[in-house]
């Protein structure tokens, strides 16, 4: 946009000044609404065609999901999904709210609430899917008993997972915690007692597996312990998953009530969806709580 600045005051140019940026506004303005339109509209099916779905993951099993099981059920319904990977945690729910993909599946209800308030974000859950959960894997040690004082452990830095990760050192033994934390809000501040003075270290949840040769215990969330080929069966301990933990299947609010949406929550809920997990790779993932 180009502004005219006048020398002298002119009132019919400044009203012409201002009747053109008004325009130009209300053009942009226009221009925004009309690709919200279109981009809620691309979720919904049309007779005889294909709608594709981009769907946002992250490293992991989630892809997978989408792509052996997910998709192949939606087929029916006249959807095509693809798969966007993402580096972080960060950008599939900002590229989601942006409108450059359509769905995501990377994130536990915990974290979906935590982000969304933080960053004033319209973004709904369909529904729930099974969930990989959090690890507690060293090189060094071989049970939660060997865990020497003084060790490093290493956890993720954002804050949901954070909070995640000390409730599951408290579940363990290693640490307590003060009375009731938020599960989205705890720090390390919130460490009531650390009886084998553990050195609490917080980094990115993508290099908590690499971590390994580093530290003396990283705890993994499901996605990268699966994408760098840690096995549940070698942690030393998995957490228990409650409600706030489980995998959630997310698009924007306005298109919940999309054919899309309304397709992707009728699937989650579905036995023929249970069906086809029983018979995947994913069989022995947490389940959501409502099945």
């Amino acid at each position: 946009m180009t502004i005219a600045i006048f020398k002298k005051p002119n009132g019919i140019k400044r009203i012409a000044a201002a009747v053109l940026a008004a325009a130009t506004l209300i053009s942009v303005a226009a221009c925004g609404s009309t690709d919200n339109s279109a981009s809620k509209e691309s979720l919904n099916t049309t007779k005889g065609k294909t709608t594709t779905i981009t769907v946002g993951v992250c490293a992991g099993p989630y892809g997978d999901m989408v792509d052996k099981v997910i998709a192949p059920l939606l087929k029916d319904d006249g959807f095509k999904l693809k798969t966007k990977l993402f580096n972080d945690y960060v950008q599939p729910n900002k590229a989601l709210a942006s409108g450059s993909i359509q769905a995501n599946l990377f994130q536990h209800g915990n974290y979906l609430k935590k982000f969304t308030a933080d960053n004033n974000l319209d973004l709904t859950s369909l529904g729930q899917t099974p969930t990989l959960g959090l690890g507690i894997y060293s090189n060094k040690y071989k049970s939660i008993d060997d865990i020497e004082d003084g060790a490093t452990v290493a956890i993720a830095n954002d804050g949901s997972n954070l909070a995640r990760s000390l409730g599951v050192l408290q579940q363990q033994g290693l640490v307590t915690l003060k009375g009731e934390v938020d599960a989205t809000k705890a720090t390390v501040n919130d460490i009531a007692s650390n009886p084998k003075n553990l050195k609490i270290k917080t980094i990115d949840a993508a290099q908590l597996a690499r971590s390994l040769d580093t530290v003396d215990v990283a705890l993994v969330p499901g996605n990268y312990s699966w994408a760098a080929d840690l096995k549940p069966a070698d942690a030393l301990a998995m957490e228990k998953q409650d409600d706030g933990v489980i995998e959630v299947f997310v698009v924007r609010t306005q298109d919940v009530d999309s054919d899309f949406g309304k397709a992707v929550k009728k699937l989650l809920a579905s036995q023929k969806f249970k069906d086809a997990i029983a018979k995947s790779e994913f069989k022995e993932f947490g389940k959501p709580t409502t099945w």
